[in-house]
């Protein structure tokens, strides 16, 4: 049996007491970094207040995996690690459609473009993806690190089976970012201000370990472990893929 929403918990960010806890779906985030100086910078922005899940918190672009992430191609491949990694949970087709997803839903944030010229320019493109071909390019798989995965605990009302990727600012196609509205006051903030603002407990997590990883890149093999986050038996646990 999924486990009861903390009695403590009253907000509408968790689920009605008896109720059965939904099932997690599949979304992706993406962690664009840059190093300045002695720090390192992400993109973040601010959830609207009026969004059902996770209002006035500070988050990374993304969302749920699109039927059209399925269909798209790519102007590069994942590297091999990359997609080794994300296999160990997901068939090879879900695996695009994840790397798809975070490289879409951070267009459509924030107007960044991780891209690289159109190899097909013309072809067919699916219809969520339009607004991106147009532009000339086509998604940068090769871009992506594969960085960690959440799944959101059963007493919320929306629940999410995360992978957050991360990518070198260097690989963008494009630097102005402008906002659709889905996110606000998106911009470059450093990860010590970052873990300051109001952020979900994962973000927390993952700013520091992208800072870890910023600083200490691990070899680019399948041997190093990617950790899962999620909640189990009452706790908060950081286990691995």
């Amino acid at each position: 049996m999924a486990a009861e929403p903390p009695r403590d918990h009253n907000d509408k960010n968790v689920r009605a007491p008896g109720t059965r806890a939904m099932r997690p779906r599949d979304a992706a985030t993406l962690i664009l970094y840059r190093k300045s100086k002695n720090t390192v910078e992400v993109v973040m922005g601010e959830r609207h207040a009026k969004h059902a899940f996770m209002p006035n918190n500070w988050v990374f672009p993304g969302g749920r995996v699109d039927g059209t992430d399925w269909r798209v191609r790519a102007g590069t491949e994942l590297k091999p690690h990359v997609a080794g990694h994300l296999s160990k949970a997901a068939t090879p087709a879900r695996v695009r459609a994840l790397a798809a997803a975070a490289i879409r839903e951070t267009f459509e944030e924030t107007g960044l473009i991780l891209g690289v010229k159109d190899p097909e320019p013309g072809s067919a493109v699916p219809r969520n993806w339009r607004d991106f071909f147009a532009t000339g390019f086509a998604p940068d798989f090769e871009a992506l690190d594969y960085v960690y995965r959440a799944i959101t605990p059963p007493y919320r009302p929306r629940r999410f089976n995360a992978r957050f990727f991360m990518a070198d600012a260097d690989r963008l196609a494009n630097e102005v970012i402008e906002s659709d509205g889905e996110l606000l006051d998106i911009h470059w903030v450093t990860i010590e201000k970052a873990l300051t603002l109001p952020i979900p407990r994962i973000t927390g997590v993952v700013l520091r370990r992208i800072e870890d990883l910023v600083e200490n890149p691990p070899p680019e093999t399948s041997k190093h472990k990617v950790p899962l986050f999620r909640y189990l038996h009452g706790k908060h646990l950081d286990l691995e893929e």
